[in-house]
């Protein structure tokens, strides 16, 4: 016999979900365990790495009276960190008074006359300062420069206005940009252009720092897209009520509702 049609009922029907098989399902699992679980790991490694580093280039110089492992009979993880904070603060403190300025300024003269050491000592002592003394010179803008040809562009950190010898060759309108390399963005180029031929970005120095470690993976919204996308958010959720129907003029009448039975 043949079947009866269904009848319809006025209702949607529902695609039923696709079958997922036990092999995909712990894939899927997999990889989003990893996606969260991966910067952890990779946070916590660096630091085991870096306070390792430190303990092993600092306890080492203690008298074993000192050490830990003389009286636990094991090493402590961080020892080292605490004994170089330590010895950081006091030596802050100890430079701060007329003793230890004369003393820091010897160390300056005698390490600035040195041949090879005063190179490397100078030019550091001078990043130092520029950073610790003068927070306001620090990367604070991102934008886009043409590097290496035209029509290319690459992302950079507005360093400071031209200034000395170069202020006086190309003039005032030539900033400093600072191109960093990928992945690693402590090299790269300074590169020195005029501030009109560059373009602003809304993103932070954090953010464009981010941009340049992932290789570009990791791209922040931009504002207007983030905008955007909230207030068509807010469309969906806030629907404006229905208005009233109204006939069109000259349209006919319906016809008058009937009325039941008059049971008096």
């Amino acid at each position: 016999m043949a079947k009866k049609p269904k009848k319809d009922m006025g209702m949607l029907e529902v695609e039923k979900p696709p079958v997922v098989s036990p092999w995909a399902w712990l894939r899927g699992r997999f990889f989003a365990g990893m996606v969260i679980a991966a910067p952890i790991v990779v946070t916590f490694t660096i630091l085991q790495i870096f306070i390792n580093y430190i303990d092993e280039r600092v306890v080492p110089i203690l008298p074993e009276q000192l050490r830990p492992e003389t009286y636990l009979n094991y090493a402590v993880p961080g020892f080292g960190v605490i004994v170089l904070v330590l010895f950081l603060t006091i030596l802050g403190a100890i430079t701060t008074n007329l003793l230890g300025r004369s003393v820091v300024g010897i160390t300056d003269r005698v390490l600035s006359r040195l041949p090879l050491i005063r190179t490397v000592y100078s030019s550091f002592k001078q990043l130092v300062e520029v950073f610790a003394n003068n927070p306001t010179e620090q990367f604070r803008e991102c934008v886009l420069i043409e590097f290496p040809r035209k029509d290319s562009w690459c992302l950079g950190f507005i360093a400071a206005p031209a200034r000395g010898e170069v202020k006086t060759h190309l003039g005032d309108e030539f900033i400093g940009v600072f191109v960093p390399t990928t992945p690693n963005p402590t090299s790269g180029f300074i590169m020195f252009v005029k501030a009109e031929d560059t373009i602003k970005l809304h993103m932070t120095v954090e953010e464009g720092a981010r941009m340049i470690l992932s290789a570009g993976l990791v791209v922040p919204e931009h504002p207007d897209v983030k905008a955007a996308i909230e207030a068509a958010n807010g469309k969906k959720t806030k629907k404006a009520p229905e208005a009233p129907s109204v006939p069109a003029p000259g349209a006919e009448p319906g016809p008058e509702p009937t009325q039941g039975p008059d049971l008096n």
